[in-house]
């Protein structure tokens, strides 16, 4: 109840602040001009777009299979995407860019698989997430000096601010995978500062809370020293993944018939976009890509151009695929709840009479 009322309120922020970023954009630009210039779109060469995004969640259904595999799980690459999907919708949904990994755990052990192994699948996709959106940023910057140009100014502190979060957390999560001594040590000392400033009530709570979440971080560590290629392949894929999602822009910049940008710029550039974003507590940074696609891409597609450009990009990279996963993870849901509707049939039926066929029939009732 509590989660569902939390994604309520995700997604009346979610329209709210479409409402707001939608009449700060347009407020320079009547409606109108923009309807003008998407009618020279060619919507054929907007199909590709699409597809990447089915490729951006198919690369996380991916990861999600082999690690799983290698933890002892034969899942069907049809429910690694039913998962991938539930994250996507989750986290537009939320004001945090994991916010739809507890609900991917949550699906996962409906199937069957433990909350642990769900968990540590997380986060080793997590930790190769955040390296490859370090190396993708990383690498525009250091050898595209016209994006480079292209972020400097205001996007240029909201690219800083990303990326020193992004590495905060990242390293973080290697400490706690490979140096769980030292963060665990760490980490009791914050709450206990906490505590003794009357900000933390239940000290020996959060310390067990933590000592559970310091133990999947090393059953993480052992799954990459004891499979280094899986976290090679994981890595790569997430690179690819994030490759996908930084072309749909130049599929946009295509379809408008545009010349004179390479697609490496375009990519480039979306991905410095992306890290300067990524991490503000904003469902799926509504307002925050947008104002900032329109100030990075001014000189891509020209001050008449860029405004109908992100349009048409944030339509296909989020808008259309956040109601394209919605009715994935609707048909997730629905699916679970069937099995395990059916399941719980079963145990009434095998089950003896007295207090079991009691806590059978609670279980059906509950999945109605």
């Amino acid at each position: 109840m509590m989660q569902g009322k939390k994604t309520g309120l995700g997604i009346l922020l979610l329209l709210a602040l479409m409402a707001v970023t939608g009449g700060i954009l347009l407020k320079g630009q009547p409606i109108s001009i923009v309807l003008v210039n998407l009618k020279h779109l060619n919507p054929w060469l907007l199909l590709p777009g699409l597809a990447m995004m089915f490729g951006y969640v198919g690369c996380e259904a991916a990861c999600t299979r082999q690690i799983l595999s290698h933890l002892g799980h034969r899942t069907s690459l049809r429910h690694c995407l039913g998962y991938s999907f539930v994250g996507f919708y989750v986290s537009s949904v939320t004001p945090s860019a994991t916010g739809g990994q507890p609900a991917q755990i949550w699906y996962m052990s409906k199937d069957g698989i433990p909350v642990a192994h769900g968990a540590l699948n997380m986060m080793l996709i997590a930790s190769c997430y955040q390296t490859a959106a370090l190396l993708w940023g990383a690498g525009a910057w250091l050898f595209l000096p016209s994006v480079r140009a292209a972020a400097e100014g205001g996007l240029g502190l909201f690219l800083l601010c990303g990326a020193a979060i992004m590495l905060l957390l990242t390293f973080g999560m290697a400490a706690f995978m490979f140096l769980p001594g030292p963060a665990r040590r760490i980490c009791h000392g914050l709450l206990k500062i906490l505590a003794r400033m009357k900000i933390l009530r239940d000290r020996e709570a959060a310390e067990s809370r933590l000592d559970k979440i310091l133990e999947d971080y090393r059953a993480g560590a052992d799954c990459v020293k004891h499979n280094p290629r899986l976290a090679v392949r994981v890595l790569l894929l997430c690179l690819l993944q994030q490759g996908l999602l930084f072309s749909v822009p130049w599929t946009v910049y295509l379809a408008f018939g545009l010349t004179g940008s390479g697609w490496i710029e375009i990519a480039g550039l979306q991905a410095l976009l992306t890290l300067a974003v990524c991490n503000l507590p904003l469902p799926g940074a509504v307002g925050a890509a947008e104002g900032g696609f329109v100030k990075a891409f001014a000189g891509v597609f020209g001050a008449e151009l860029v405004t109908p450009a992100m349009l048409v990009s944030r339509g296909i990279s989020f808008y259309a695929f956040l109601a394209i996963s919605f009715c994935a993870a609707a048909a997730v849901h629905l699916r679970v709840r069937r099995e395990s509707r059916s399941k719980a049939l079963q145990e009434i039926i095998l089950s003896s009479k007295g207090q079991p066929r009691v806590k059978a029939v609670e279980k059906y009732l509950n999945t109605r």
